[in-house]
């Protein structure tokens, strides 16, 4: 199939197959994490990601690629998950929104939106790195603008973008040393390569089942959530598609939702609205909605049963149960009446989530390594919390980008994502956190201290590799320091001493110690003993956090 121009049904069959084949491959693409860590996740991220997209537009059919675009655009976005995700949905996005008031899309209009997508996914990182997914795309893309002619039809154009970007991978350890050093190409320029062979080879009749596909289990389960949840009444939400003839204005139909119940948030865009609200009549609701448009989807929950559902769950009653549900989630509520901070975070691990609630946390994203939140997770999560400013600890650098996604897409919401991109930032923060402050003093304090507290992990390799001029053997133990792998041994409470050596000075005071499910009681004891003698003037605090993949995190005051 060689096509000049590309209809709506064409758009969805090609998004649909690349994404597949990404999906096939997401486990290669892990595997070429620049750190030989276990929690290489840029390959779920991007499948993840794409997925959702498809998910977006699998129902249209006979649609101009306009209306394909749109829904690919805005799938995407709310489903983008890490920084490699957030990178490749602004690029299909930007690709898609490309099509605007088009029918059908001939090779230069196609072209566009290849490079549009390049120009959104650039505008969308703050300071852009040469030598990963951007630059692959970039540079793939101007080559098929340099090569395209009158009569070039689709197909040729994604041959001449797929050979560049292949030839623009294998340069990218040439722009970044790291990935030379680790004999790797970028991951997220090697997902996007994935995806355009599985553009092409739709074109070429070889067509993968989307059914069986998503029948398949992923080898990374989605985030669940922990929440603090609201008073009792129905949680409804639901999704608008806009009548343009209605004059839908978005402040009459919130403050008509006032009056009917709270917790209300109220998303929208030229097409759609998405609210959320808590109130004792789900009907009328839905009702003062309606007279905008049509429904998309909806959903009310009961939560005056999940109340009586969590007390006959509650920890002092909990045993085995048949009842074929989890229990893990048990809720706790929050007054009605809104607070003044409502905190959420990213965190893994029973113990770290315990230690994070105790210290103020409203609503918990269960994630972080290898489980990155969506932008839509976040929204989700700040729909939940009922408070006049919300903070989002991230906690991890690969969360950053979809929770500053989700803050702006949530205009009617005061949220400030504060820059913890460790769980040791994350928890030095709420140690400053005081909800009696005003905003700007709390911010900036919390802020303050992300700053000057230094982070410590240990893990293991699962590769062999030279890493900043380490020797380092598979199953060894790493310790990094601030994000860097800084030393490695076969035995990790010498691996902890070494990378303790190297991350307190004259001046810390405290280190906290957060040991995981590997790790025993003793064997923390043992060096915060270790610590108490050969640091003597600094104060150590011992947290069990049963995180999985991370033995130890470090925090140093």
């Amino acid at each position: 199939m060689s096509p000049m121009e590309i209809d709506g049904n064409l758009l969805k069959l090609i998004i649909t197959n690349g994404s597949i084949k990404l999906k096939k491959h997401s486990q290669e693409i892990n595997d070429l994490n620049v750190f030989p860590v276990p929690d290489g996740d840029t390959g779920s991220n991007m499948q993840s990601t794409m997925m959702s997209g498809v998910n977006a537009i699998k129902t249209l059919e006979d649609e101009p690629v306009e209306k394909v675009g749109k829904a690919l655009s805005r799938g995407l976005l709310m489903g983008a998950r890490g920084n490699s995700g957030v990178i490749l949905s602004q690029l299909f996005s930007g690709f898609g929104k490309a099509f605007q008031t088009l029918v059908t899309a001939n090779a230069v209009q196609f072209i566009e939106g290849l490079l549009q997508g390049v120009k959104q996914a650039y505008n969308a990182v703050i300071n852009p790195v040469e030598g990963t997914i951007l630059t692959v795309a970039r540079e793939a893309a101007e080559k098929a603008k340099e090569e395209a002619g009158t009569q070039t039809d689709v197909l040729d154009i994604l041959k001449v973008y797929l050979e560049e970007a292949q030839k623009s991978l294998e340069r990218t350890p040439n722009l970044l040393p790291v990935l030379k050093e680790s004999g790797v190409v970028d991951s997220g320029g090697a997902g996007l390569v994935y995806i355009i062979e599985g553009m092409i080879e739709a074109l070429e009749g070889e067509v993968y089942d989307l059914e069986k596909e998503s029948r398949k289990k992923d080898k990374k389960a989605k985030p669940q959530y922990e929440q603090e949840d609201t008073e009792f009444g129905y949680c409804t939400e639901f999704i608008i598609q806009l009548n343009p003839d209605k004059n839908f204005n978005k402040e009459k139909l919130t403050k008509q939702l006032s009056r009917l119940g709270d917790s209300i948030v109220v998303v929208d865009d030229d097409e759609i609205c998405k609210v959320h609200v808590h109130t004792e009549k789900p009907g009328d609701a839905l009702n003062v909605a309606q007279s905008y448009g049509e429904f998309a989807n909806l959903k009310i929950e009961n939560m005056s049963m999940q109340h009586t559902e969590t007390l006959l769950h509650s920890p002092e009653n909990e045993g085995e149960h048949d009842c074929g549900h989890d229990h893990s989630q048990a809720s706790s509520f929050v007054s009605s009446t809104p607070k003044k901070y409502g905190i959420i975070t990213v965190v893994s691990g029973s113990g770290l989530k315990a230690t994070f609630k105790e210290m103020g946390v409203d609503y918990i994203i269960d994630g972080g390594q290898t489980m990155n939140p969506s932008t839509q997770d976040f929204i989700d999560a700040i729909e939940k919390v009922n408070a006049d400013n919300i903070l989002i600890i991230p906690n991890n650098k690969n969360v950053m980008l979809s929770a500053e996604h989700a803050a702006q897409a949530v205009q009617d919401e005061n949220v400030i994502v504060l820059p913890a991109k460790t769980v040791p930032q994350g928890y030095a923060s709420l140690t400053m956190f005081d909800s009696n402050q005003a905003l700007e003093d709390t911010v900036d304090e919390m802020k303050e201290l992300i700053g000057h507290v230094k982070t410590g992990e240990i893990t293991y390799a699962i590769r062999d590799t030279q890493v900043n001029g380490m020797t380092i053997k598979k199953d060894d133990y790493i310790g990094l320091a601030e994000g860097d792998i800084v030393t490695t041994h076969n035995n990790r409470f010498e691996t902890a001493k070494a990378l303790i050596g190297k991350i307190i000075d004259e001046d810390s005071e405290i280190i906290t110690i957060m040991f995981g499910t590997s790790v025993d009681r003793e064997e923390a004891d043992k060096l915060a003993d270790y610590i108490g003698e050969t640091y003597s003037e600094v104060e150590v605090d011992i947290i069990s956090g049963k995180q999985e993949i991370y033995a130890y995190f470090f925090a140093v005051e």
